[in-house]
């Protein structure tokens, strides 16, 4: 409910602001952008006035953010650091579970294994996982694709007791599949499951040979549905993002029109959502749980292209092509109220960020 009074409030204070336009999306060339080699620890660095950015008003959002449980921070720009820091006896080392934000990482899988032939996103659920995975009749349950599952529109009930519980008697009907954006754990939950079957492999094994071992990821794992990373590993991912699916030369994700589609709006009804990753810069937006659109980019403080892995309690990925700039932010809670994904720490972060960055 606090989430919903922020959102209102940022309404009131933005409804006279111009609309956030999308803006162009340019990619990093090769020749310019830097990748870290894939073991040991160099990574360059680049500092904050050689880019004209103000230093002071860097430092001082990475202590505002050190005061909201923050303990792993880091910026890259054209792939090089800018300024990293960790908290609470952390290091560049330290592993932990980035919760929701994870699901974009999926969403990234998802485009390799179509790429390869292993799924195609747009068949029903059931033709991987066979029928009666849900609670539905045969008629209701088939018409739930991959596409569904990616863009949280399978019409599966919400709001039952458990939403991680992937059981049939869990997954039961609310509307169309296609027919309503609702924020829901367990309908993505098997989009692992689906991966796994098609592949012969554990999703562990798939996400590890097709994305972590290729762009330096040795500490990522899945435990559970949920991803554990570093902070450096977190922007290693959004460094491949940026490059819209490239590392170092060599093309991860070659399905240009799939990688479109997961960055843009992906549905009707929640403007703000790809597959599985959140969007700025778009008229309106929806929160997990809740049914009520508000007029209103997600991070209004944001620069307008800016998409965005968004996990529980403030873990962030966020990608910024038009700037060449990747943000990752590891820890705890640092809205005040425990999130699913959006929080009012994004735009305060962000307000921060552009007097620093000067956009």
């Amino acid at each position: 409910m606090k989430y919903l009074l922020l959102l209102i409030i940022t309404v009131s204070l933005w409804s006279c602001k111009k609309e956030n336009g999308a803006a162009p999306i340019p990619t990093a060339t090769t020749n310019e952008y830097y990748y870290p080699p894939l073991t040991g620890d160099t990574w360059e660095t680049k500092t904050a006035t050689s880019i004209n950015w103000d230093e002071t008003k860097l430092q001082e959002a990475f202590d505002y953010a050190g005061t909201k449980s923050s303990y792993g921070l880091i910026i890259l720009h054209h792939g090089k650091i800018v300024k990293e820091q960790y908290w609470n006896s952390w290091t560049k080392d330290t592993k932990y579970y980035i919760a929701s934000a994870g699901k974009s990482v999926t969403a990234f899988v998802a485009g390799i294994a179509q790429q390869e032939g292993t799924i195609n996103i747009n068949n029903k659920v059931s033709q991987y996982l066979g029928t009666g995975w849900t609670s539905l009749a045969l008629a209701k349950e088939n018409l739930i694709t991959i596409k569904n599952q990616l863009t949280m529109t399978t019409g599966l009930d919400d709001g039952v007791p458990d939403q991680d519980c992937t059981t049939p008697a869990c997954l039961i009907y609310k509307a169309d599949a296609g027919t309503r954006w609702a924020y829901h754990n367990a309908p993505y939950h098997l989009v692992h499951d689906v991966m796994a079957t098609a592949s012969g492999k554990t999703w562990n094994a798939y996400c590890k040979e097709k994305l972590f071992d290729k762009i330096g990821m040795p500490n990522a794992l899945w435990i559970n549905h949920i991803m554990w990373c570093t902070t450096r590993e977190g922007a290693r991912f959004g460094s491949l993002i940026l490059s819209k699916g490239k590392w170092n030369g060599t093309t991860l994700l070659n399905d240009a029109a799939y990688f479109d589609a997961m960055t843009n709006t992906s549905q009707n009804y929640n403007l703000s959502y790809g597959y599985l990753w959140w969007l700025n810069g778009k008229s309106s937006t929806m929160v997990p749980g809740y049914q009520t659109v508000f007029p209103t980019a997600l991070v209004p403080n944001a620069p307008a292209d800016m998409y965005m892995a968004l996990g529980k309690d403030d873990k962030k990925i966020y990608v910024i092509p038009s700037m060449d700039v990747v943000v990752v932010r590891l820890g705890d809670n640092a809205s005040g109220n425990s999130t699913l994904g959006p929080s009012s720490f994004d735009n305060e972060l962000w307000g921060k960020l552009k007097l620093a960055m000067k956009y």
